[in-house]
């Protein structure tokens, strides 16, 4: 059975996923700010995580707080806080693409308990607890059983605007390419860590991302039977915004091609 967080967090997500997709209906008539080049904030992303922190913090007030919109917040337990990105894939939503999410991870003294990743476009609903295993609308999840890198499909974030993580991104994509069954780039970071948790990507790495784009996918992935770690010895992925994560089988190949250093 879900705990009582699990419950606060899924009420939020699809709370939130209710007012988006009604958004998503009407994209073209959204009030629209420029944040960065290829970033965009949207009226809609801004009243998603309203409402999510309406429930979460009306839930549990004393915990703290980190969202993509708002910034971070202390809470009263030094110990806890959430970690939200209200809608991850805010490119492809404002284009009319399908593929966006909601993503909510509960952080306990430096690691990630819970987490819930909502795809309201597709009525999918990832979720996962520290040492309860990973589920997608209720069914149970493993990660891909491939063993070799040439029937592997692989995801990342190719970077845009102005982000200098291009040139070593490529290099990647260059020794990549020849050794798989292909790259996707499909524009929303917590989506592609739960389908790697899915199986349905053997695994996922990028650089440049922030604690929200990433919290709830670790858990997941590694809930699932993966593997998700930093990009470089050392790396606290939540902070470095680098992740490498993969299936169980497949991990050691991939992480040795896109940790290779010219």
């Amino acid at each position: 059975m879900p705990s009582a967080n699990m419950n606060v967090m899924i009420k939020a997500a699809r709370k939130a996923g209710r007012a988006l997709v009604k958004d998503f209906r009407e994209v073209e008539n959204l009030q629209v700010s420029v944040k960065g080049a290829g970033d965009f904030v949207t009226r809609a992303d801004r009243e998603a995580e309203r409402i999510i922190k309406e429930e979460l913090r009306g839930a549990r007030p004393n915990y703290g707080w980190l969202g993509e919109e708002t910034g971070e917040e202390a809470g009263e337990d030094p110990t806890r806080r959430w970690i939200v990105d209200p809608l991850d894939g805010t490119t492809n939503f404002l284009h009319g693409l399908p593929h966006w999410a909601i993503s909510i991870a509960l952080e306990h003294k430096g690691e990630i308990v819970a987490a819930v990743i909502f795809d309201p476009a597709k009525d999918e609903l990832f979720t996962a607890e520290k040492g309860g295993g990973a589920f997608m609308n209720d069914q149970r999840l493993r990660v891909s059983g491939r063993s070799r890198m040439i029937e592997s499909i692989f995801a990342t974030g190719i970077p845009f605007g102005s982000r200098n993580t291009l040139p070593a991104t490529l290099k990647d994509l260059a020794r990549l390419m020849p050794v798989t069954s292909g790259v996707r780039r499909w524009g929303a970071a917590s989506l592609d860590l739960a389908y790697v948790a899915a199986g349905r990507f053997d695994g996922f790495w990028e650089r440049e991302l922030s604690a929200w784009d990433i919290a709830a996918g670790i858990l997941m992935v590694r809930e699932a039977g993966g593997f998700a770690e930093g990009l470089r010895d050392g790396d606290d992925m939540l902070a470095s915004g680098r992740i490498v994560a993969a299936s169980a089988a497949i991990f050691e190949p991939f992480a040795k091609v896109v940790r290779t250093r010219d």
